[in-house]
């Protein structure tokens, strides 16, 4: 299965590249921290060295030993997975859920950090995170070009308009989403020309199309909150880099266009899958828009800042996006975030990591119903902007996964394919 070629080879590399990472940055620990910040290098390379022998020897799973807030949490859900196993031993790398043995690496290395002060603050995938947004230039300076001149007639756009506009930009936030460092095992993976020209060749990959639902649920929810209530729209966040100034745009535009009032963004609390983005990559983006010797690039970056201070857009972290639950088990784990989500008109959900813990990361038959397999996960109408690159996906036309499979046998995990996915709550 695609998940046995992820443990066995793309795992491995990604720890060998964080290895490598700390290595290079030895003297600059050693410059800001002396004798104790390369004690602390070594303390870690040492660490992350036999969690990378323990995956490739498939050896079972360990509980955490850390102090951190979630730790607790984790080895509740070890526990958990033992109790499955029925009988079989103890869950180990190979022998066990691909979404929970990815999560608890990504955990694992947060601890190598977290545990050796002075470096524990030290992100080891924002080089990566950092080089994707430089090599994503081009792309960017076209997008903050396309919205700024959008939103200067914001105003006179007919409905008509206003939909086209809205769903070239949902789908250049779904299309963004193939800027992914842990698909690519943190090889270069940055977009490389506008987004915006290849929309019309690209329509025939979404297999999932919901825009138009999309568009009636903000249009009357517009329609009826005149009065009352700020219309609220979040968006869980995925990839740093091109994706995430994608995200911002689309963002712009539903605040600008009075199509939302207030839009919510949720990050990742830790370095998490090489390329989420955490608080420090979301103000580092802006920070950097906004310095830029572009015009539309600062002017966004001016703006987006601006967004943030007057508390139209609001940026918040949470402990549960980083641990291995699927969102079913978001309102017992979580229940103050299940209880946020649920005061917001449309959540909107970006990527593939996203996915797989919505529809809990089973191999479903593919014509299964998105709100089936959401499994009573439902605070607020929500939609998956989402590229494949994991084999799970439900919601399709009988026969419609079969037909493809025919002719590509690598559908569900090249990114070639998308959805933009809907579900009403009820």
């Amino acid at each position: 299965s695609f998940a046995y070629f992820t443990i066995k080879d793309r795992l491995p590399q990604i720890l060998t590249r964080v290895i490598d990472t700390l290595h290079r940055h030895k003297n600059e620990f050693f410059e800001e921290h002396g004798e104790k910040g390369v004690e602390a290098e070594k303390r870690a390379i040492s660490f992350l060295s036999k969690l990378r022998n323990e995956l490739q020897t498939d050896k079972p799973v360990t509980p955490l030993e850390d102090e951190l807030p979630d730790a607790a949490l984790w080895n509740q859900y070890l526990d958990y997975q033992r109790n499955l196993s029925n009988g079989n031993g103890e869950p180990s790398w190979f022998q066990s859920p691909w979404l929970y043995v990815e999560c608890y690496m990504y955990r694992r290395i947060h601890a190598a950090l977290a545990q050796n002060p002075p470096i524990d603050n030290f992100d080891v995938f924002k080089e990566g995170k950092t080089q994707n947004f430089f090599e994503s230039q081009e792309a960017v300076i076209a997008l903050c070009t396309y919205v700024q001149e959008l939103l200067k007639n914001i105003e006179d756009l007919d409905e008509k308009k206003l939909q086209e506009e809205l769903f070239k930009l949902l789908q250049v936030s779904l299309w963004g989403n193939k800027c992914d460092l842990s698909f690519s095992a943190g090889e270069d993976s940055s977009q490389k020309c506008s987004p915006l020209q290849s929309l019309e060749n690209l329509l025939p990959y979404i297999l999932v199309n919901d825009m138009e639902k999309l568009w009636s649920l903000l249009v009357s929810t517009k329609k009826r909150n005149t009065e009352k209530s700020n219309v609220r729209i979040d968006i869980i966040l995925d990839n740093a880099g091109f994706e995430l100034v994608s995200d911002l745009v689309l963002a712009d535009f539903l605040l600008s266009s009075k199509l939302a009032d207030e839009v919510h963004f949720h990050g990742k609390s830790i370095p998490w899958y090489v390329s989420d983005t955490t608080k420090h990559d979301f103000n580092w983006t802006i920070k950097k828009l906004q310095a830029a010797n572009h015009m539309w690039m600062s002017r966004c970056g001016i703006n987006w800042e601006g967004n943030l201070k007057k508390g139209v857009w609001v940026y918040h972290d949470h402990m549960f996006w980083t641990l291995p639950h699927d969102f079913s088990s978001m309102a017992e784990v979580a229940p103050d975030l299940y209880a946020d989500l649920q005061k917001s008109n449309l959540l909107l959900f970006k990527g593939d990591l996203n996915y797989r813990k919505l529809t809990g990361d089973k191999k479903w038959d593919y014509s299964v119903p998105f709100h089936q397999a959401l499994n009573k996960f439902h605070p607020a109408p929500l939609c998956s902007l989402r590229t494949l690159k994991s084999d799970t996906q439900v919601g399709l036309k009988p026969g419609q996964g079969e037909q493809i499979e025919a002719t590509d046998a690598d559908w569900m995990v090249s990114g070639k394919y998308g959805v933009v996915q809907f579900d009403v709550a009820v």
